[in-house]
């Protein structure tokens, strides 16, 4: 048996959605015909890619190199493809989209630094299905969407997309006053009692992901709020109820940011682009300052701090 490009998405959908399950689901197979796959995979590679348990697939040492150097191959073919199909939009401003992550505050001093001389707009949105929407109708030129684990966004028109992020952990904002936020980490089944405020863009699949999470850990979730990202920060200071939060998220005046034990719940950032827009050196360029963006804030929570420095594996590829 040969590896193609088949097998190392498959491997790298396994590694971003931590679990074969997930991964099946996410690439339209069963099962049963993904491990099978990977068996093979592994069988060809001389040895165990994941680390299998009831709580899912964590990659070996041998399969994060592996890993490793299969997003370099997926991500030099998508750039070798997309140069063939040729690039015919204008070098002008380059009009970005963003997920409500903290990196937001850095994503246009990195990208305009990457880019000199073009200028760089931002619009900030909660919600990956909207993005990819205002994407595709060409209202933006490329955006970074937050997807959570086992859920996807399509993308539509023309339209690609590379992965920055492949996983982080999902944390949660709490009161400081909260009994709990002295722990080091909290257990999901913890906040049984507890109110929750939505996810925001609970369309792209969070909301489910929540409730899934909160079901495996037996009980269901009291989603009681509705509330943008930063207009829910006063009602966890004053205890009215916790929130799921980017890991990167400072804590607001008031209140804690927490990793939950066992990682429950995962997301990975992805960068979409148009075709038409975005030349491969634009590509690139945006790329690098997205990761640079984001690599500035991951000191902003010291619990975060540490798994990223654990985790080489999901740093971006530049």
């Amino acid at each position: 048996m040969e590896l193609d490009l088949r097998h190392l998405r498959m491997i790298c959908a396994i590694a971003e959605a931590g679990s074969v399950t997930r991964a099946a689901a996410m690439l339209g197979l069963s099962q049963p015909a993904m491990t099978s796959q990977l068996r093979r995979v592994e069988a060809v590679v001389g040895g165990e890619l994941f680390a299998r348990s009831r709580s899912g697939a964590e990659p070996t040492v041998l399969g994060r190199q592996v890993i490793a150097r299969a997003r370099i191959v997926l991500t030099e073919a998508e750039t070798l493809f997309g140069d063939l199909r040729g690039f015919s939009g204008p070098a002008g401003d380059i009009r970005l989209g963003c997920a409500h992550l903290a990196c937001v505050a850095s994503v246009v001093e990195r990208v305009s630094a990457s880019l000199p001389g073009r200028g760089v707009s931002l619009r900030i949105e909660p919600s990956a299905v909207l993005l990819a929407e205002a994407l595709a109708r060409g209202h933006l030129d490329a955006v970074l969407l937050a997807v959570v684990e086992g859920f996807g966004v399509t993308l539509s028109g023309p339209v690609t997309s590379r992965t920055l992020i492949p996983r982080y952990p999902i944390f949660v904002a709490l009161s400081a006053e909260h009994p709990l936020s002295g722990q080091d980490e909290i257990r999901l089944a913890d906040l049984r009692d507890e109110a929750w405020i939505s996810p925001p863009g609970a369309e792209d699949g969070s909301l489910a992901a929540l409730r899934a999470a909160c079901r495996a850990a037996g009980f269901e979730p009291d989603v009681r709020y509705d509330a943008p990202s930063g207009a829910g920060h006063p009602l966890i200071a004053a205890g009215h109820g916790v929130r799921l939060v980017d890991p990167t998220w400072p804590a607001a005046a008031g209140t804690v940011v927490r990793p939950l034990a066992g990682e429950p719940q995962a997301a990975r950032l992805v960068m979409a682009w148009r075709r038409d827009r975005l030349s491969p050196e634009d590509v690139a360029a945006v790329y690098r300052g997205l990761a640079d963006a984001y690599s500035d804030h991951v000191d902003d929570n010291p619990a975060f701090s540490r798994w990223w420095n654990a985790h080489p594996e999901v740093h971006p590829l530049l």
